[in-house]
Formats: C-alpha cells, sequence, structure tokens
C-alpha cells in the first residue's frame, strides 16, 4: 500500500490517488446550483470539498430561522441575508481558491439561458415543479445534463435529466403534476406576495443523503463518466432502502428544444436594440424573420374594470399584484405578455433590457423551419464576476 507523509500531503492528495480523478478539471470546472436551501447547502458544501474551482449559486430566498437546523452554510448572523449570498461566503470559507458568485433572483423569469451554456455541470436544490420545467428548458436548449434532487422527511430522490439525449423533467410529470403547476400560478401571471411555497417537512439527514448523490453525480459529469441519466435513485428512509427507478422518452414532449445553430454575439442586452436584434436576425434568415425571447415579458397592464391600458414593461418575476393596482379605479390589472419580437414596430428603439430580457440570455430568430440563436455573452462578466467564462 503506497503510504504518504501527512507532512507532504497536498489538499486533494487523498482524492489524487483515485486512478482516474483530474484534479485539475475539477478545478477548472463550472457548476450552476440552482437553489440554496438544505440541499444546496449540502450540493455547495461537497462540490467545494473536492475542489470545483467555479460556483454560480442562484436563489431569490433570504435566510430565516427555519433554515439554521437544515442549512449548514448559514449562521444566526445570516438571517436576512440572500441565501445565494450567505452560501458564496461560507463557499470561499470551505475551499479559499473558489470562484462563487451569487445570482440573486427569479430563476424562472430572470436567469439568462447564457448561465446554462456556461455551466458544465447543472445541479438543482428546488422545492417547486414551476422552477424545475424552467431549469429543464434551460439545460435542454444548452443541451446539459441536469442533477434534480427532492427530499420530504427521511425521503428523497436524486435523479439526472439529459433532455437532449434522451428523458428530461417533462416526461415524469403527469396531468395531477401540471394541474398543480397551474394552480400554483396566479391567474393574472403575476408573482402573489402572499403566495407561499407549500411548507415541505425534511430533515438535514435526508438532505445530507441526496445532495451527496448529486454531488456524485456531478463529479461523474464533470469526468465525462457514465451517469444516471434517464433514471434515478429513490431512498425511503424509514425501510432505509434505496431502489432504481428508469424514466423513458415520452414521445411528443416539448421539453426537449434546443437550438440548431448558435451564435454567441458579444452584446450586451443593455446596448442592444429590439431593432439591431431584429436587422441581425433577418440579414441571417430574410426580411420575414422574427425573434422568439426565451421567455414571456410583459407588454402592458390592462384593467378589466375601467379599460385602462398602461405600457409596462418587465420580467414576469418582478411584478407582483401590488404592482399591477390600477391607478385609476385599484382593481387588479391582467399583464399583457409577449414572446415574439418582429410584430410591433414601436419597440426597435428600446434596449432589450428595457423590455424585461434578462441579462446574459439567448433567444431564438425563425423564419419559416430556419432557425439561428444568438447569446448575449457581452453581459456575461455582470453575472459571472470573477469566474471563468471560456468554456
Amino acid at each position: 500500500m503506497l503510504k504518504i507523509d501527512p507532512k507532504e500531503e497536498g489538499r486533494f492528495s487523498r482524492f489524487e490517488l483515485i486512478r482516474w480523478w483530474d484534479q485539475k478539471r475539477l478545478s477548472h470546472a463550472k457548476a450552476l446550483v440552482i437553489g440554496a436551501g438544505a440541499l444546496g447547502n449540502e450540493v455547495i458544501k461537497n462540490l467545494c470539498l473536492i475542489g470545483v474551482g467555479n460556483i454560480l449559486i442562484a436563489d431569490m430566498d433570504r435566510v430565516e430561522n427555519s433554515n439554521l437546523s437544515r442549512s449548514i452554510l448559514f449562521r444566526e448572523s445570516d438571517n436576512g441575508r440572500y441565501k445565494a449570498q450567505a452560501a458564496c461566503d461560507m463557499a470561499r470559507y470551505i475551499y479559499p481558491n473558489v470562484k462563487a458568485e451569487a445570482f440573486i433572483g427569479n430563476i424562472v423569469h430572470d436567469l439568462g439561458l447564457g448561465a446554462y451554456l456556461w455551466a458544465d455541470v447543472i445541479v438543482g436544490g428546488l422545492d417547486n415543479n414551476e422552477a424545475r420545467v424552467a431549469m429543464n428548458a434551460g439545460a435542454a436548449f444548452a443541451r446539459k445534463p441536469w442533477i434534480d434532487g427532492a427530499i420530504e422527511v427521511l425521503d428523497g430522490v436524486a435523479r439526472v435529466f439529459h433532455p437532449h439525449e434522451g428523458s428530461c423533467f417533462e416526461c415524469v410529470m403527469s396531468a395531477t403534476d401540471w394541474k398543480n403547476l397551474q394552480n400554483r400560478r396566479s391567474c393574472a401571471l403575476l408573482t402573489k406576495d402572499e403566495m407561499i411555497e407549500g411548507r415541505v417537512p425534511t430533515t438535514p439527514t435526508s438532505a445530507g443523503i441526496i445532495a451527496a448523490l448529486e454531488a456524485q453525480e456531478a463529479l461523474k459529469i464533470i469526468h465525462g463518466m457514465e451517469t444516471m441519466k434517464g433514471g434515478g435513485l429513490r431512498y425511503s428512509g424509514l425501510q432505509c432502502e434505496f431502489y432504481p427507478v428508469k424514466y423513458p422518452r415520452k414521445p411528443n414532449c416539448y421539453g426537449h428544444e434546443t437550438w440548431r445553430e448558435l451564435r454567441w454575439t458579444g452584446l450586451k442586452t443593455t446596448e442592444t436594440t429590439v431593432g439591431d436584434i431584429l436587422d441581425m436576425a433577418r440579414k441571417d434568415l430574410g426580411k420575414d424573420a422574427v425573434v422568439e425571447l426565451s421567455r414571456d415579458v410583459i407588454r402592458a397592464l390592462d384593467c378589466p374594470v375601467c379599460g385602462a391600458r398602461r405600457e409596462f414593461f418587465a420580467s414576469l418575476g418582478k411584478v407582483t399584484l401590488k404592482d399591477a393596482v390600477c391607478p385609476s379605479c385599484s382593481a387588479d390589472c391582467a399583464p399583457d405578455t409577449m414572446l415574439t419580437l418582429g410584430l410591433d414596430h414601436d419597440l426597435d428603439d428600446k434596449t432589450l433590457s428595457e423590455i424585461g430580457v434578462p441579462l446574459y440570455d439567448a433567444f431564438t430568430a425563425r423564419n419559416g423551419e430556419s432557425s439561428v440563436s444568438y447569446v448575449f455573452d457581452g453581459d456575461a462578466r455582470e453575472i459571472l464576476g470573477g469566474m471563468e467564462i471560456i468554456s
């Protein structure tokens, strides 16, 4: 047996005894972790311990007292801070060489597709299917596998989806899942301030088990190894049993959409106008080309009571029902959303960010069967900070 003098051991010496282990690859690896709760905490901790060099942590919530019993990265002094920020600080404490950045925002509406294209591995620590559907769409567009975890009481599941090559998260959703997802969203599509995701009882033990499986699958993805792609591992804590599950790809599932031709523009959404992107699309695809955004944005707010219409450009994730109160009659307005550019010439002089397009996003120009997808990677540094950008 090979003996190593403890005085000569490096931080990762024990890992490097594993024949296939590539610490240099891990140090340059880029991980997108969505959700910084109990699962996300454990995933981030494990990625730091194995030496992943770049971690983008996305979450919109703040630390609460109840998080302290299930989240190893948070301290009492973090109460009220954004989870993503607190997690970044502790990630750097665990592994000083890690480059960790926080994305604070609604990942459904405000996390640009560039973040998925940037990542080598995508890991979810989510508690709702709306976010999982959005994460699945981002991974599908980027042609990347992603790892999902879910926990409840002593039970949990870890699973790997690769929408480009096999089954995706939407493939496993039932009619009941879709109905519950619709019920979660308000009929006006706006964020209800009083809407609170159902409080699912969880424990740090189940979180540790499931997140460890997620991190291990991430380690394998980074090394180019086989994973449980298209399947998962369920854990029953009361019976202390694991059993594998497989997820076949569902015919005609809409969750696999990706690009046909991808172009990195170097442009910024804060500087590029709607007219600019339409000119680019029509130069590439012809005069009838239109541009599909990666998600709906609000075009205006319409009052169903007095009929007032107010121009109001914004992301759906940044407008609440309180924001949408009609100034004339105090009724709740409904958003008029848009997904396609090229149908309203009044927008040509507005920048993409002014109409609610998130930073570092990507979207697709179409003309008939032809399409080109453009990435606004000029925004990358604003999202990624000091992390590695070149793939």
